[in-house]
Parts: structure tokens; C-alpha cells; sequence
């Protein structure tokens, strides 16, 4: 599937973080949204969480419906996830994914691409 370039604007950035703030079983902590992709870090919230997939597809149905897209004109069907094992895993991963935006010519310092933060602090 080609990726359309569509999610680095102001509407659908406040868009997928109201989503992720709905969507509270999954804590996401720091990301950076990407005009085609997004990296973001979550961790559980509890113990009794659904799954990772069907978390995936609660959060981004929402938005879907809010952005006013059909779903596989936004989102690739599959996700590529990796476990982080310390908070020294965390900040390394942290600091190669917020500099994206530089790699990709958009900005010259990571600080200054808009569609980043962070909305809950994850504990390690």
C-alpha cells in the first residue's frame, strides 16, 4: 500500500491525540507524527488491558471517523512493534525517532517539527 501524506497537519495531529486520550487502556508517552507514518511509545495502563491489535484498531476507528477518511486510506493494515527493555532503551529510541523529521528534510532541529510530544511520562 502506498502511505498518503496526510497526517502531518494541525487538525488530524489534535485529531490522533484526542483519540489516544480516549483510548486510556494504552498510555502512549512520547511520538512523532510523520506525514505518512506515526512512531509513538505506549505502555499498558493496568492490568486488564486488551490486546495491543485491538487497541490499535479502537483508537484509530475513532479518528477515522473524526477525520471523515475511510480507514485504509489512512492506516496500513499491520503495525511494527518493538519491546523496549530499560528506560536507557527508551531515551536512545526516543532521540533516533524525534530526529525523522530532520532525516526527511522537513526542519533542521527536531524542536522544531510541531507534530511531536508527549502525553504521558512512562515509567521503566
Amino acid at each position: 500500500m502506498k502511505r498518503r501524506a496526510i497526517l502531518a497537519s494541525p487538525r488530524i495531529h489534535q485529531t490522533i491525540v484526542g483519540a489516544w486520550r480516549e483510548a486510556s487502556t494504552w498510555l502512549v508517552g512520547r511520538y512523532v507524527m510523520m506525514p505518512d507514518h506515526i512512531h509513538f511509545f505506549r505502555a499498558p495502563n493496568g492490568t486488564d488491558i486488551p490486546s495491543l491489535e485491538r487497541w490499535m484498531r479502537y483508537w484509530k476507528s475513532g479518528a477515522t471517523k473524526r477525520i471523515g477518511a475511510k480507514g485504509g486510506d489512512v492506516w496500513q493494515r499491520d503495525h511494527r512493534d518493538r519491546q523496549l527493555r530499560s528506560a536507557e532503551s527508551y531515551s536512545d529510541k526516543w532521540e533516533y525517532v524525534r530526529r525523522n523529521p530532520v532525516r526527511q528534510g522537513y526542519c533542521d532541529d527536531p524542536d522544531e517539527w510541531p507534530y511531536q510530544g508527549e502525553l504521558n511520562i512512562l515509567q521503566w
